[in-house]
C-alpha cells in the first residue's frame, strides 16, 4: 500500500513539473513581453518622435505619416511614430546630437550633414553624383556605403533607417536666366551650410550663402541673396515665384534624404520591430520619391509657369560645362577617389 502511495505521489509530481514547463515562454522568444498577446496589445510599447524641417503641406510629411501608420499597424501598436513638421522639435543639428546621446528621436537629414561624422558619405550630395532613383537604390547594396553606415552606427550612435528618400533634382532659382556656369558669377545663392553644399554651389559658379529655409523668401526680398538652389515642389510651396523669375534646370544635385534614429534606441527594440521600422521606411520613401520626381514635379512646374515663373529647360543649358565645373567640389573636399570607387562598384562611368 505504501509502495502504491509513493508511486501515485511521484506521478503527481511529474505531472506538476510538466505543466509548469509548458507554462514557460518558448525558448526561441527572447523577450515575450514585447510581442503581441495572441493578437492583443503588446505588453511593452515604444515611441519614436520623428522631426523634419519641411512644412505639413510637403509630400514628405504625408509620407512620414504613412510610414507611421504602417509601423503601428504591423506592430499592433507596440511601436508608434509621432511626426513633427517644420522643425517643431528643434533644428536639425541639435536633433542629431540628441540622437547620438540615445534619445528616442528621429530626423530627416542628408549626407552633407552626416559628412560631419563620416566625411566620405558627403559625396552622395555632390554635384552630378547619381542620376536616378534606381542608382540611389543600388548604392544601398555597395560595400563602401555599408561601411559608412556601420561607422555612423557603431562610432557615432547614428542609425540610418533608410536613404531611399529622393527629393528630386535641385535647380538654380534666380532672377537672371542661367545657361552656363559663368552666368552665376555674380549670384549669391542660398544653400545649407555643410561643406559639400557650399563647395558644390561655389564649383558651378555662384557664391554660396548659408541660410535656414525659413529665411529664403525675405533674404531675396532684401537682396541678401540673388537666388536659391531648390527642387520644383518646394519652390512652389514656399511661394518663391513671387520673388524669383527664372527656374533654371541645372539638375546640379539629386537630393538624397536620410531617415536617422539613435542606434542605442534602435538596438533596444525587439528584432521584429527593427525589421518593420526599416522595411516600412524604405517602402514609404520610395513611394514618395517616385511621386515627387514624377507627377508632383510636373505639376509644380506647371503651377510655377502659371504664376509667371519662366522655366529654362535643360535643353537650353550647357550641361557638360556644369558637370565639368562640378568636379572642383570633389577636388576641394578630397572626394574624387571616393566618387571613383563608388562608380567602380556601381559599374558607372563619369
Amino acid at each position: 500500500m505504501k509502495k502504491k502511495f509513493l508511486s501515485v505521489l511521484l506521478a503527481g509530481a511529474m505531472l506538476a513539473g510538466l505543466a509548469a514547463g509548458c507554462a514557460k515562454a518558448p525558448a526561441d522568444n527572447p523577450d515575450p513581453g514585447n510581442a503581441g498577446n495572441e493578437g492583443g496589445e503588446p505588453q511593452k510599447k515604444y515611441v519614436l518622435k520623428f522631426n523634419h524641417v519641411l512644412t505639413d503641406k510637403d509630400p514628405y510629411h504625408q509620407a512620414y505619416l504613412d510610414w507611421a501608420k504602417a509601423v503601428e499597424e504591423r506592430t499592433n501598436g507596440g511601436l508608434t511614430i509621432e511626426v513633427f513638421h517644420s522643425a517643431q522639435l528643434g533644428v536639425e543639428e541639435d536633433i542629431i546630437e540628441q540622437i547620438k546621446a540615445g534619445a528616442n528621436i528621429g530626423q530627416n537629414t542628408d549626407s552633407a550633414r552626416l559628412g560631419n561624422y563620416v566625411p566620405d558619405i558627403a559625396v552622395m550630395n555632390a554635384p552630378y553624383f547619381v542620376d536616378s532613383i534606381d542608382e540611389v537604390k543600388k548604392l544601398n547594396e555597395l560595400d563602401t556605403v555599408q561601411g559608412w553606415l556601420d561607422t555612423l552606427a557603431k562610432e557615432h550612435g547614428i542609425k540610418v533607417l533608410s536613404f531611399e528618400w529622393v527629393q528630386g533634382f535641385r535647380h538654380m532659382m534666380t532672377n537672371k536666366k542661367i545657361t552656363k556656369p559663368s552666368d552665376l558669377n555674380d549670384q549669391r545663392i542660398r544653400t545649407p551650410g555643410a561643406p559639400i553644399w557650399q563647395e558644390s554651389i561655389r564649383a558651378v559658379g555662384a557664391t554660396p550663402i548659408a541660410l535656414p529655409m525659413s529665411e529664403m523668401y525675405s533674404a531675396i526680398q532684401n537682396k541678401t541673396i540673388e537666388g536659391v538652389d531648390n527642387v520644383f515642389p518646394n519652390t512652389y510651396s514656399t511661394k518663391l515665384y513671387e520673388v524669383l523669375k527664372y527656374a533654371n534646370e541645372t539638375r546640379h544635385i539629386l537630393l538624397i534624404n536620410f531617415a536617422v534614429v539613435s542606434n542605442e534606441w534602435f538596438e533596444s527594440l525587439p528584432k521584429e520591430y527593427q525589421d518593420i521600422l526599416v522595411e516600412e521606411c524604405n517602402k514609404a520613401g520610395l513611394a514618395a520619391s517616385e511621386k515627387i520626381m514624377g507627377e508632383l514635379t510636373e505639376t509644380a512646374k506647371k503651377n510655377l509657369e502659371a504664376e509667371g515663373m519662366i522655366i529654362v529647360p535643360e535643353s537650353e543649358i550647357d550641361m557638360e560645362a556644369f558637370k565639368a565645373a562640378g568636379e572642383a567640389a570633389y577636388e576641394k573636399l578630397g572626394l574624387t577617389e571616393v566618387r571613383d570607387q563608388i562608380y567602380k562598384e556601381l559599374g558607372k562611368t563619369k
